[in-house]
């Protein structure tokens, strides 16, 4: 109820998904998927703390290291310094 309260207070529009219907946000979808088969169901998690701590190591896994084929094939990292490059200004010669 929390979320419905606060999009009405700042006038942000609520759409549900239909039951039954996942692929209408299915990046989100795929994601999960991808979190519970790697981590989530791997793990046995003894107490809020190591949840916390495997969650962030997965997370910096996958947002730093791990390739990911929207990208390329390459790391967000590696995406990221690319375009970097790309949008850096020419270096000009220095004359004497």
């Amino acid at each position: 109820m929390a979320i419905l309260a606060w999009s009405r207070a700042t006038g942000v529009d609520w759409h549900y998904i239909q039951p039954g219907k996942p692929q209408q946000n299915a990046f989100v979808e795929s994601f999960i998927g991808r979190l519970r088969d790697e981590c989530l169901n791997e793990t046995l998690f003894s107490s809020l703390t190591e949840a916390r701590t495997v969650l962030a190591t997965w997370r910096d896994d996958y947002n730093r290291f791990r390739p990911h084929s929207a990208l390329a094939n390459r790391t967000p990292e590696e995406f990221h310094n690319h375009h970097l490059a790309l949008a850096a200004p020419p270096a000009r010669a220095k004359t004497f």
